[in-house]
């Protein structure tokens, strides 16, 4: 018996059954696949270019790419760039080459591309140039971030978008009928085992197959399908972009003083395996760049819940750093001290090396005193109001203001402060 019929008697899984045989059955891609977006213009034209399809797991990305191919006539040649090295690109690529002598283009798939390194990427170049293959590659992964700018140039960067709830439903229906039957879920659990697959189709249609074959009979309560069905691992990667955009989003919130989101965002850095020291180190440089002067206890808060995470751990610790989140969410801001910083810094650049006055240089011995050094100092605790008024910047240089203290928390106070002295400085000149 030929290979292809023990093949045909193994069980296909209900994901592989219910993959779309046309462009038109896949769910949620419409701003691509429709009349207006890029794809649906490229196959109107009959004309496809290299691409980059960049999405997260089960959005069609595979399945986008075979079907391209099957309506622009092209040969579809599959690659996994987890398991492939430079001979079966070498060997690829000569394949596409006599196909295109004998009048056949190439649509060459790489899943994963994101694993090929700098220098096999590179390899890819002359024949994506020459048109001896057509492109598309599929990532997780930020393109900005791991693909060569030169690979980017040659491509265009196609976004998919994780299944929204009415995607899922379709889909759900589609495995329902492909079943032949019902689910045992009302609502309540169709929207549980929506929020279990986290946008990903194919992990709904497998949690769709596993409840399928309990046998449980009469509508499950979402609480028990918590506990027949496995959730889908969050989306994040510590080092890459999940956790750069996370971390963004928790820091913006935190400036525009919403708490509710940016405690959101610290559960899910920590729900995704995220280290609460990398967090707590980054409250602290909020403290102090959105904070700052605004409620200069910000900072002892931080550095506390941080030091206290040290001492306790997870998951005790953790509360300490959500008192911090807390706290800088409903502090007053000022990026104050952050501009006064910024711009001291050019100052120091711009005007190169002045020296202080003479009258604020020490001189302990007897030739500097003679050479003039701290000749018309004034120690300001022996002035009136305990404020002499002298010039402290450097002489050639004119007076700056580099800091200027918002309105807001304890700013307020300062900027009287900064005003008062303002004054008896412009009296006692």
């Amino acid at each position: 018996m030929p290979a292809e019929l023990f093949a045909s008697l193994a069980p296909t899984p209900l994901a592989e059954r219910l993959r779309p045989k046309t462009l038109g059955d896949i769910l949620g891609q419409e701003h691509l696949l429709g009349p207006e977006g890029p794809l649906g213009r490229m196959l109107a034209a009959r004309k496809l270019s290299s691409a980059i399809l960049w999405g997260p797991p089960g959005c069609g990305k595979t399945t986008i790419a075979r079907l391209l191919a099957e309506q622009t006539d092209l040969h579809f040649e599959p690659l996994s760039a987890v398991f492939s090295g430079v001979a079966d690109l070498r060997r690829i690529f000569e394949a596409a080459r006599q196909r295109r002598r004998d009048g056949k283009g190439t649509l060459l798939f790489v899943d994963e591309i994101h694993r090929f390194n700098r220098a096999q990427q590179d390899g890819f170049l002359p024949y994506v140039e020459d048109g001896t293959v057509t492109l598309v590659g599929a990532t997780t992964e930020n393109p900005s971030f791991e693909l060569n700018a030169a690979l980017l140039s040659r491509c265009q960067v196609l976004v998919l978008k994780r299944l929204d709830e009415g995607a899922l439903g379709r889909l759900l229906e589609r495995a329902e009928a492909a079943l032949g039957r019902k689910l045992p879920i009302d609502e309540g659990g169709r929207q549980a085992i929506f929020a279990m697959a986290d946008g990903d189709g194919r992990y709904l249609i497998t949690l769709a197959e596993q409840l399928a074959g309990l046998k449980e009979k009469g509508p499950v309560p979402p609480a028990r399908l918590a506990t027949l069905l496995q959730k889908r691992a969050p989306l994040y990667d510590k080092a890459q972009e999940a956790h750069y955009n996370l971390i963004s989003a928790l820091h913006k919130s935190l400036r525009g003083s919403d708490v509710d989101a940016a405690l959101y965002w610290f559960a899910r850095m920590l729900d995704g395996g995220e280290d609460p020291k990398y967090i707590a180190r980054r409250l602290v440089r909020f403290a102090v760049e959105d904070v700052g002067m605004a409620d200069p206890n910000a900072l002892t808060q931080t550095l506390a819940a941080w030091d206290t995470y040290d001492r306790l751990g997870s998951p005790e610790g953790e509360l300490a750093i959500a008192q911090a989140v807390i706290y800088l969410g409903t502090a007053p801001k000022s990026n104050s001290g952050y501009a006064a910083f910024g711009a001291a810094k050019r100052a120091a650049k711009e005007h190169g090396s002045l020296t202080p006055p003479m009258h604020i240089l020490n001189a302990p011995t007897k030739l500097m005193k003679e050479l003039g050094y701290s000749k018309g100092y004034e120690y300001d605790h022996n002035s009136e109001d305990g404020f002499s008024g002298q010039n402290y910047f450097p002489d050639g240089m004119a007076r700056e203001e580099f800091y200027r203290p918002a309105e807001r928390g304890f700013e307020r106070e300062i900027l009287k402060r900064l005003e008062y002295w303002k004054k008896l400085r412009t009296k006692k000149r």
